[in-house]
């Protein structure tokens, strides 16, 4: 698994109160109980570090290897 996607399952597995460990790289995390609140988290704290990542982006690929995509 790469820096990033290393990075974002730490986030995420805080959010979803489970282990990083819990949580792998093509798990749908909205199945996993990421909801549109704790997206918009997510997204808006990226976009602060500098990501061009939307809500929409999200929603449509929710899984961790996606996501680092985006962000890597």
């Amino acid at each position: 698994m790469s820096e990033t996607a290393l990075r974002l399952r730490a986030q995420v597995a805080e959010l979803l109160y489970v282990e990083p460990e819990e949580i792998g790289p093509d798990d749908d995390l909205l199945a996993a109980g990421m909801d549109s609140i704790r997206l918009m988290t997510l997204a808006e704290q990226w976009r602060a570090e500098g990501a061009e990542v939307s809500f929409p982006d999200l929603v449509e690929r929710p899984t961790l290897a996606a996501w680092a995509e985006l962000l890597g």
